[in-house]
């Protein structure tokens, strides 16, 4: 499911954190992988907040703005996660396109529903990759990491939660 980087998260930055360098170079990848559907997802609410149309509107303008400021500090998080562990955050847009998860976000929507719905699908795919990323960084000994995404995925859930409840009927 996740897509490596062309390049090993070389782990280069000197640091007294007590993980092994191959269990720093292993959360490395694994937080850049992550951290490409974050910032994927961040783009995704942006999308959704300027283009979204209908009877809605303030209510959705309003909460993909608050969704893309949630996505942006687990962004920062684990970009900095990555560097303190002695790595690089690669977040370009280059990098971002081709390395993130999440599934292309339609641009050809206006109604405040299927914004609704495909924001739905974006952090419904985000809160799973969150939550298998807690498991690896279990397996590899890193409980802060793990902790890390524990803490994204708690906070992606509620945020699907406020999606699902503009589709209800």
């Amino acid at each position: 499911m996740s897509k490596k980087l062309s390049k090993a998260s070389a782990v280069t930055s000197r640091t007294r954190i007590d993980l092994g360098e191959n269990a720093r170079r292993q959360m490395s990848d694994l937080l850049n992988e992550r951290l490409a559907d974050a910032l994927d997802l961040a783009g995704q609410c942006k999308q959704a907040h300027w283009n979204v149309k209908g009877p809605n509107f303030s209510a959705l303008h309003g909460l993909f703005d608050t969704l893309h400021a949630n996505v942006n500090v687990h962004v920062d998080v684990i970009a900095e996660r990555i560097v303190a562990l002695g790595g690089t955050a690669f977040g370009t847009a280059s990098i971002v396109a081709e390395k993130t998860t999440l599934p292309a976000y339609p641009t050809d929507i206006r109604s405040g529903r299927d914004h609704a719905d495909r924001m739905s699908i974006a952090f419904a795919a985000f809160a799973k990759v969150a939550r298998a990323a807690i498991e690896t960084a279990d397996e590899a000994g890193d409980a802060i990491t793990a902790d890390l995404f524990t803490a994204v995925g708690a906070q992606t859930d509620k945020d699907l939660w406020m999606l699902d409840a503009h589709l209800e009927d």
